[in-house]
């Protein structure tokens, strides 16, 4: 074997793997171990609330945005889901700090029943979804381990959710 053969070689390798890394959007943390990463946020009340006190239940995160309409239009399901199944809805509002004052507005207006948290700084989402595409829903096991993740929302697509909620409600995982 030459050395120019092994030159082009490893250059088209080289080029090859630098592809794959500027493709590839950078994985959530939780990929790395399979376990959602604890967090501290506070409530639109004024609360704080931390993912980890919340092991030994079904979780649902959904993040979301008062600008966002696939997001408004998954909240309904989210709230029936947390009725019919009794799981944990954490929704997350990823607004800034100027938009976040319409969150509190908005959540009673509808009358929803889940906790709502503002991540007005963007750790949370950019931890869990670094590209911060909306809505954005992670479904926890009882363990602490990422189950499911559901990327948008379009009318129809709240039955797959709901199935993917009660087959794991019901496993007792």
């Amino acid at each position: 074997m030459s050395i120019n053969w092994m030159t082009g070689h490893l250059a088209r390798w080289a080029q090859a793997a630098l592809l794959v890394l500027v493709l590839v959007p950078s994985l959530p943390a939780q990929a790395e171990n399979g376990f959602a990463p604890n967090f501290t946020l506070r409530d639109i009340n004024g609360a704080n609330v931390t993912l980890s006190s919340l092991k030994g239940e079904v979780v649902m995160i959904s993040f979301w945005a008062t600008w966002c309409a696939p997001c408004k239009q998954e909240m309904p399901h989210l709230d029936a889901i947390r009725q019919d199944f009794g799981v944990k809805v954490l929704s997350i509002s990823t607004d800034d700090a100027r938009a976040s004052s319409k969150v509190k507005a908005y959540i009673r207006s509808r009358g929803y029943g889940f906790t709502v948290l503002l991540d007005k700084d963007s750790t949370v989402v950019s931890e869990y979804n670094p590209s911060k595409s909306l809505p954005y829903t992670v479904l926890i096991d009882r363990c602490g381990k990422i189950h499911k993740v559901f990327q948008g929302f379009k009318p129809g697509e709240e039955e797959h959710l709901r199935k993917e909620v009660k087959a794991l409600v019901d496993s007792g995982k």
